[in-house]
């Protein structure tokens, strides 16, 4: 579970990683004004270099712009190194993706790459940019700007296929998909819902932009006991391989798989 903090507000970053999320991402794209993107570059390079125990990544401005570049350069040269992970906004061909993965450092990179997915011709590579470097882990479905690109209505309907598209992608290259922000605040209601549907569709995860949205998304995107236990019934029942009757129904290879899916969700192996 990824909490966006925006760059030009480090105060945040202690109240995000106290909020339980699995990283906090330092942004420095969207959410921090022109003016104050200098400032902001500055105090991601001191968070990275001070970070200890959970993950820190940095969502850099696209790579086709100066500041992007300037985040790169910022990150090379801080005294602590690249951050765990970047996230890498606006991608549209695997080249920038390859290309970032390189400036970092290459195969002696340690870290990660999160691509966003924010327009048509990203939509339309998206299976590239999956499989464009070892680095790349998953894809992010970046709804709003792909919304504007596509002068769509950035709701649920008008963008399934767009969702459904990204979620192929990640899957056909064995990496995640995670599934844009919920920008309503302070329903629960609403981010319960958005999160039970990108689940259902195959999103293993999904940005949250406020520490309240940690528990939400932690819950929807972590398989509940009972859940456990029946993937765990359904492996013990598959044992001897082939088909076979289970309370009622038939579990095959697929269903074992799925189950298999569970547990490792779950933290329990397979």
């Amino acid at each position: 579970m990824i909490l966006f903090v925006p760059g030009d507000r480090p105060d945040r970053i202690a109240r995000a990683q106290a909020a339980g999320a699995d990283a906090v991402v330092i942004d420095l794209e969207d959410s921090v004004a022109p003016a104050n993107k200098p400032a902001a570059r500055e105090a991601a390079v001191r968070a990275v270099e001070s970070a200890q125990v959970l993950p820190i990544g940095v969502r850099v401005n696209a790579l086709t712009t100066p500041d992007g570049i300037r985040d790169l350069a910022a990150l090379l040269d801080g005294p602590a190194g690249s951050p765990d992970f970047v996230v890498l906004p606006k991608v549209e061909s695997a080249a920038e993706a390859r290309l970032c993965a390189q400036v970092l450092g290459g195969r002696d990179w340690p870290g990660e790459l999160v691509c966003g997915i924010e327009s048509g011709a990203g939509l339309e590579h998206a299976a590239e940019i999956a499989a464009a470097d070892p680095h790349v882990v998953a894809l992010g479905f970046g709804g709003a700007d792909l919304a504007a690109a596509l002068d769509a209505e950035p709701t649920w309907e008008p963008m399934l296929p767009a969702r459904a598209r990204l979620i192929w992608a990640a899957s056909a290259a064995g990496i995640r998909a995670l599934d844009m922000p919920c920008f309503d605040l302070d329903s629960a209601t609403v981010l319960a819902e958005e999160c039970r549907r990108a689940r259902a569709l195959g999103f293993t995860g999904k940005f949250a932009i406020h520490p309240k949205q940690v528990d939400g998304v932690r819950q929807a995107f972590t398989p509940t006991a009972r859940q456990v236990a029946d993937a765990h019934a359904v492996l013990r029942a598959a044992e001897g391989g082939g088909v076979v009757r289970f309370r009622g129904s038939m579990v095959d290879a697929a269903q074992v798989r799925r189950a298999r899916l569970v547990v490792e969700r779950a933290g329990g192996g397979a």
